[in-house]
């Protein structure tokens, strides 16, 4: 018989990880290997058991699962990701591909998708919603690439996040105290945004921040 795929769990919330797990384990093609809840500790335990498939959460709270996600693809290129956020598929799904997932999952169907796309991802596919595929194929029809970096595309996982915030109308504090960084750090993220975007000074760096969220949803 085949082994089971080995499966490492990655969510700030012991909760999820929980449920995950509990739902896994009704399949006995997975086992899940081991579980982390920081960047830090993900990359440890990662590097230790050497898992097939890691399911990462976006947000957690030391760093973003997407810079994760691309220091895997350097350190480890055979551990495929699966993204599963509670952020919109619109806003992040095709961000998650570019930076190496093999695969995005929304929390509020990951009961109903999980195994599919897992199974998908083992199969040596990429898994995205028949949306995010469909829109995909569409820039590719245009005549773009959706692995066209640039502008927002080219911000850092929790970059893109602060930029989020922004647009939702935080101010640094409340963006230091939603994911748990210093007033310091989100300045800092906040200036390498206005850079990378060529913003002239902050009102237009809030101003592309309300664009950029409007146009997404």
């Amino acid at each position: 018989m085949t082994a089971p795929a080995r499966i490492l769990l990655v969510d700030d919330h012991a909760i999820v990880r929980h449920g995950l797990a509990l739902l896994l384990s009704k399949h006995p093609e997975f086992s899940v290997c081991g579980e982390a809840g920081s960047y830090d500790d993900a990359l440890v335990v990662a590097d230790k058991l050497k898992p097939d498939v890691a399911v990462v959460d976006i947000t957690l709270k030391d760093r973003s699962g997407l810079d994760l996600v691309r220091e895997w693809r350097e350190r480890l290129p055979g551990l495929r990701a699966l993204v599963l956020s509670m952020h919109d598929e619109r806003e992040y799904a095709e961000r998650a591909l570019r930076t190496g997932a093999r695969g995005y999952v929304m929390k509020e169907n990951a009961d109903e998708v999980v195994v599919d796309a897992l199974h998908t991802i083992l199969r040596g596919e990429v898994y995205a919603s028949p949306e995010v595929s469909a829109r995909m194929l569409r820039q590719l029809a245009d005549g773009g690439h959706p692995a066209e970096a640039g502008g927002v595309d080219s911000l850092t996982g929790r970059e893109a996040e602060i930029f989020r915030a922004l647009g939702e109308g935080l101010t640094s504090r409340k963006i230091a105290e939603r994911f748990g960084l210093s007033e310091r750090t989100v300045e800092v993220h906040r200036a390498n945004i206005k850079r990378k975007l060529g913003c002239e000074d902050t009102a237009q760096l809030l101003r592309e921040a309300v664009r950029w969220l409007e146009a997404g949803k």
